[in-house]
């Protein structure tokens, strides 16, 4: 057995059966061109090799790399790739495929950012499956209103359809992790409803607000840096969009959300170089 590196947050998906439930929740086709994302040992690796038409496996560890290269690199339609993948151009790597599958067993310490990296990769994929932490599948699909409510669903739920499809338990996995793992999967928008102009908007305000998830919006929009708007703006801001800015953000549904971005955008906030950080919730 391959010795997991805790750095890496490395975790082995070593249960044949839920290794096949994962593969068949991707829908592969003999015409598809799929990427996987961590592939570790290969245990989904395997499952898909042989039955897509290309298989582009992205894996960081190097000794897992190259065992992965020796057992399937020469397989028609399959390679390996031995990159970071939060550092890769994906669309260069997919080379213009207009609709890519992706699935993965993502490694909990970079879920968040990694997953609007796989959505924002262009062309965006058709369906993208992951086997992810259940703690973070339960805020992705958390309704508004109650605490698990952010950042993440809002930004997630904008743009794609999020099915949770089932959990995984801590004995599927060597070594066993700490938690419960869920699978997901995501359904991109088509045609998309935001551009990508409007998504970086969205999660700028989303963001901000649940930054201060306590305080109500009409706080974060005079109070944060990307809006400063004053009282009276922001009371004609409410007229426009018919939202109660005395509320707090986890009542707004994602649409009310973009809603209210796409007015922010009329009025020039935030700055197209107003960063945010996808790895904060």
């Amino acid at each position: 057995m391959v010795r997991a590196k805790r750095s890496l947050g490395q975790n082995f998906l070593v249960d044949p059966n839920i290794q096949r439930r994962i593969v068949a929740a991707l829908d592969p086709r003999p015409n598809d061109t799929v990427l996987e994302i961590g592939p570790g040992t290969g245990a989904l690796t395997r499952h898909l090799a042989g039955q897509v038409e290309r298989l582009i496996a992205v894996e960081l560890d190097d000794a897992l790399a190259a065992a992965l290269q020796r057992e399937l690199g020469d397989t028609p339609g399959v390679e390996i790739v031995h990159a970071n993948a939060m550092e890769l151009e994906l669309g260069r790597v997919l080379d213009g495929v207009a609709s890519p599958k992706m699935i993965g067993n993502i490694p909990y310490n970079i879920t968040t950012p990694l997953i609007f990296h796989l959505l924002d990769t262009e062309p965006r994929p058709a369906i993208v499956v992951l086997m992810i932490q259940k703690e973070v599948a339960d805020r992705i699909l958390a309704p508004p209103g109650g605490k698990e409510y952010g950042a993440l669903s809002v930004g997630v739920r904008a743009i794609a359809e999020v099915e949770r499809l089932f959990n995984v338990a801590r004995a599927a996995f060597w070594p066993p992790p700490d938690v419960i793992s869920t699978v997901i999967r995501l359904t991109p928008h088509a045609p998309r409803r935001l551009t990508r102009a409007e998504e970086h908007d969205l999660r700028t305000l989303t963001r901000a607000s649940f930054s201060w998830r306590r305080k109500q919006l009409q706080r974060t929009l005079r109070g944060a840096p990307a809006y400063g708007l004053a009282p009276g703006q922001v009371d004609a801001l409410g007229r426009e969009t018919g939202l109660d800015f005395t509320a707090r953000p986890e009542s707004l549904a994602p649409e009310q959300f973009v809603r209210l971005s796409r007015a922010l955008r009329a009025r020039g906030l935030p700055a197209r170089d107003t960063a945010f950080d996808d790895g904060a919730e």
